[in-house]
């Protein structure tokens, strides 16, 4: 088999399974066993009449149970044919059932007419339209026409040759009365118009169920033989209850019994209980075998002739017995005729219609395909080309022509024909139902006017079975292929430089570190960055550092290997991967990888020429070799260490990496990890700084400090201990300033509900980020849950401020602020007058204490400006009803400054320094602090750190007190190492 013919080979489906026979056994053995009774008696008269009477009732009335059952559980369009069935099945059984009690229970003759009669005409009204429910509807009104007219010519053959043979007998009376008489004729027309429809009904039966709708035509043409046998005065004469032809009764009943459930035994979809009454009818799921013809659709179209066949038929043998021509016989032909040749006037303006809408669809289907700009191809299933659009010179550059009757393999690149031919065969091993198309991408062999020559186009075809062949819609995808390629590139490239970026040199990295030159210990990694860079950006210009760093780049990737591999990391960092060549000596591959980096180095630190003139830039890098158990990132971290190094070595220089590069780095961690543990074994304290009232020294609320107490015992601020580790440049203070925020919040709620159940009922202000304040974990529930938890009134609590970022969203900050109010919570504002996102926050915010900033407080005696500006904002205070705390109040001048101003309260030195538990409740116990008095000659001062003023003798008198020499304890001088 050629290469297309392998392609395009159809593998065996599987085989189905089958559906489970026990019911089909078991209705052939319930009829069979019936047969056998009645063709040999049943073993007396008594039990043959029995069972000739009140078996068919029996089974009759199963057909109707049966029938009527499924259309109470089944809701489809075909529901009423079912339960017509049934109501056909019930009067069949009611008249077996009156024939039976005349013969049975009375032991009479059933006089004729009887009551049975009348019910065995009406059985088949009901079956009559419940086939016409079954038939497939017309969509057209000519289509009625046709299936009236095919009914009456199937009705009027029948009844033609019925009439030849014996109605003619029957019609006379012979001393009959004319009940009798139209009752015998009633039988055989009833079921030669029940013939017809069955006969029009198996030329159009729907497709859907049509296991069930088999079944009941079957069963009713059986039911049908036998009342036409029983309409034969032959029978009629001779015939008892419970002889053979009972049986086909008997049988017909049980198949219809049968009928509505096949559907589901045999696997069929119920397609119709899912879909509404009157739409449109799905069309065949299996698709039709190539080279299958349609018989039913051909016996259909000789129904029309076949019934002038039988008409004429009848008419023959009136005129071969020498007998002169009915008149019910010529009338019938004669109508018989007339409705042939109206049907096929009617089909042939039907033909013509069809034949008029197949050329325009066929016009509008060729102008479709020729005018597409997809290339639209057939392939035979031996995978040679049938037909090929004209699109194909446009999209292809070769002529249609020339592609029909190519293979379509000879067409495909070598390296995907096998990949095309897998996609193929599992296309075609595929369900249609389950994948009607498939889509395949490839390279097409172009023509000279598409190419300049034979080469190659990428096209992308969406695939449809078509006969055990193919049909390729086709359409060239070259530019989006490009592209593709293209946006993958940059996504794996510097857009300035073009050097791979560092998600690929990670790549290369890694497969360098894991790959199978993993034993290649030589193998280094350099990573470079330009010294003076940002004097270049800041002095020329960005443009000018760009330039530079493309020629930096340039020289990079031309001073490298072939082998090797240079990336920008990004900024002024690069990188390069030095692969190695297998050597084990240590000292030898340090030389070698040193002499590459030292001529890199010398390569980037040559002047660059930029915008007419010279700029001049170092390198130093640091060079990392992949040991033993080194990871890619710890391969690339080791670089960048040795770099950093080079850099502080005094920079254009380079560095191999060495072991106590990371210890170091290990003991700055160590001292980050040591303060993050600091929190978790209490290594923190928490002073609190009175508040002292202005104007009586009474302490009104206490300030909450957090202090670090180190190892040496000293006690550090958050300010300093927050710089500690990686020499200033600590990464998360955020996260760590966030979880002192809420323990200094946690620990102050719990000392200050102490003190009030102890009898000290000052509030308690805790100073609060206002970034944090928006985080989940301080909400006004959670705070409320605290104050809860520790027994502490919420108005004994202050919040303060301690950030004004105008880039927060006091929106939400001013909702938060209104809900702890709520509570009973006061807010303060910390270090007012500072900037504008304070004044922003005095505005929008509801504020109940403002704390002035050190700032203002310090030179608020010395400076008249400041004096102002000081007195300005706390009348801004007093105007807003808010109350005023100074910050740094260390001067006894300061105290009586601020209080000239109207400022309420005050902490600083003046007072007292922040005070443990101890000293604090020490202090609350006594009435407050002496303020300074310009009345006498003497001022009050007192001791840092004491909570009590001291008296010591001078010059102003022995009362006076001396203040010793100031400084704040909120800050210490040197910061734990």
């Amino acid at each position: 088999m050629s290469a297309p013919g392998a392609m395009l080979s159809r593998p065996p489906a599987p085989a189905g399974s089958p559906s489970s026979a026990v019911p089909q056994v078991v209705l052939a053995v319930v009829c069979g066993g019936y047969a056998l009774g009645a063709a040999f008696g049943w073993g007396s008269p008594q039990i043959a009449v029995f069972m000739g009477d009140f078996g068919l009732s029996f089974a009759a009335l199963v057909a109707a149970v049966s029938c009527g059952l499924y259309a109470r559980r089944h809701r489809s369009r075909f529901r009423p044919a079912w339960m017509l069935f049934g109501v056909s099945s019930g009067m069949a059984g009611l008249g077996n059932g009156v024939w039976g009690w005349y013969e049975v229970v009375k032991g009479t003759t059933v006089p004729s007419p009887s009551l049975a009669d009348f019910c065995f005409l009406l059985f088949a009204p009901p079956a009559i339209v419940g086939l016409l429910v079954l038939a497939k509807r017309p969509v057209t009104r000519a289509g009625w026409v046709c299936l009236g007219l095919d009914s009456w010519l199937i009705a009027g053959s029948l009844l033609t040759l019925s009439w030849s043979l014996a109605l003619a007998h029957t019609a006379h009376f012979h001393g009959r009365s004319v009940a009798q008489s139209a009752l015998s004729l009633a039988y055989p027309l009833l079921d030669i118009v029940l013939v017809s429809m069955v006969l029009a009904l198996h030329f159009r039966r729907s497709s859907v169920h049509r296991s069930a709708i088999n079944t009941a035509v079957a069963a009713l043409a059986l039911t049908v033989l036998c009342d036409a046998l029983f309409s034969s005065p032959l029978l009629r004469e001779h015939y008892r209850s419970g002889q053979i032809l009972d049986a086909g009764w008997f049988a017909g009943s049980i198949l219809l019994a049968y009928a509505p459930w096949v559907a589901r035994r045999s696997g069929e979809e119920d397609l119709d209980d899912v879909e509404p009454v009157g739409a449109v009818e799905p069309a065949a799921r299996r698709p039709q075998l190539h080279g299958s013809r349609p018989i039913a659709g051909s016996l259909a179209a000789l129904t029309p002739y076949l019934a002038a066949a039988v008409c004429t038929l009848g008419i023959l043998t009136n005129v071969l017995d020498g007998r002169q021509i009915d008149r019910v016989v010529l009338f019938t032909g004669c109508t018989v005729v007339l409705a042939l040749v109206v049907r096929q006037g009617i089909m042939l303006l039907d033909n013509i219609t069809l034949t008029q809408e197949l050329a325009q669809k066929e016009n509008h289907f060729r102008s479709l395909v020729q005018g597409s700009s997809d290339v639209i191809m057939i392939a035979a299933p031996s995978g040679v080309l049938r037909y090929v659009s004209p699109a194909a010179a446009g999209v292809y550059g070769r002529d249609a022509e020339e592609l029909v009757g190519s293979e379509l393999a000879a067409l495909i690149h070598p390296e995907d024909l096998g990949r095309v031919v897998h996609e193929v065969r599992r296309f075609l091993a595929a369900d249609p139902q389950d994948e009607p198309t498939t889509r395949i991408e490839c390279r097409f062999r172009a023509g000279a006017r598409r190419s300049g020559g034979d080469g190659w186009l990428n096209v992308e075809s969406t695939v449809n079975r078509h006969h055990g062949g193919l049909i390729f819609n086709s359409r060239d995808v070259t530019e989006r292929v490009r592209l593709q390629a293209q946006l993958q590139h940059n996504a794996s490239h510097d857009a300035l430089t073009d050097l791979p970026n560092r998600a690929l040199f990670t790549e290369r990295v890694t497969k360098a570190v894991t790959g199978r030159r993993a034993s290649d210990h030589d193998t280094a990694v350099l990573y470079i960055d330009l010294d003076g860079f940002k004097q270049v950006n800041d002095t020329i210009g960005h443009q000018a550092g760009d330039e530079l760093l493309v020629q930096a780049a340039r020289r990079l990737g031309e001073s490298v290997r072939s082998g090797d591999i240079a990336a920008r990391l990004g900024g002024d960092e690069f990188a390069a991967l030095i692969t190695g060549d297998g050597t084990r000596d240590r000292a030898a591959r340090e030389f070698r990888v040193h002499e590459i980096a030292d001529r890199l180095r010398i390569k980037l630190s040559e002047p660059y020429r930029i915008d007419g003139r010279d700029v001049r830039v170092a390198a130093s890098i640091g060079v990392a070799f992949a040991d033993p158990g080194v990871t890619p990132a710890g391969l690339l971290r080791n670089a960048d260490l040795a770099m950093y190094r080079a850099k502080q070595a005094g920079k254009g220089r380079v560095e191999m990496y060495a072991p106590q590069m990371q210890d170091e780095v290990a003991h700055r961690a160590e001292l980050a990890t040591k303060l993050r543990t600091a929190l978790k074994d209490g290594e923190f304290a928490l002073l609190h700084q009175p508040v002292v009232e202005l104007a009586s020294g009474r302490v009104t609320a206490v300030a909450a400090h957090a202090r670090w107490r180190s190892a040496q015992g000293i006690l550090f601020t958050p300010s300093e201990f927050l710089r500690v580790g990686d020499r200033g440049r600590f990464r998360d203070d955020g996260d760590r300033a966030a979880e002192l925020e809420r323990w200094q919040l946690e620990e102050a709620v719990e000392q200050a509900a102490a003190r009030h159940r102890a009898g000290h009922q000052v509030p308690v202000a805790v100073r609060v980020s206002a970034r944090r304040l928006l985080d989940r974990a301080l909400s006004p529930k959670g705070i409320e849950s605290l104050l809860t938890r520790h027994g502490l009134p919420s108005p004994a609590l202050v919040l303060e401020l301690s950030e004004s970022d105008p880039r927060l969203p006091l929106d939400d900050l001013e909702r938060r602020l209104v809900a702890l109010r709520r509570l009973g919570v006061r807010v303060a504002l910390d270090g007012f007058g500072s900037g504008y996102a304070a004044i922003s926050a005095l505005r929008r915010l509801p504020i109940d204490v403002l704390r002035l900033d050190r700032g203002l407080v310090d030179g608020v005696v010395e400076s008249a400006r400041l004096h102002k500006i000081t007195a300005g904002l706390l009348r801004i205070a007093g105007d807003l009803g808010m109350q005023s705390v100074a910050d740094g109040v260390d001067l006894p001048e300061q105290v009586l400054a601020l209080r000239s101003m109207g400022c309420t309260h005050g902490m600083g030195m003046a007072f007292s320094g922040p005070l443990d538990e101890h000293r604090l409740r020490r202090t609350l116990a006594h009435s407050g602090y002496p303020v300074p008095d310009l009345a006498g000659q003497g001022r009050a001062v007192v001791l840092s750190g004491s909570g009590l003023p001291v008296r010591h003798g001078g010059l102003a008198g022995p009362d006076a007190l001396v203040h010793p020499p100031l400084r704040s304890n909120s800050e210490t001088s040197v910061p734990p190492t």
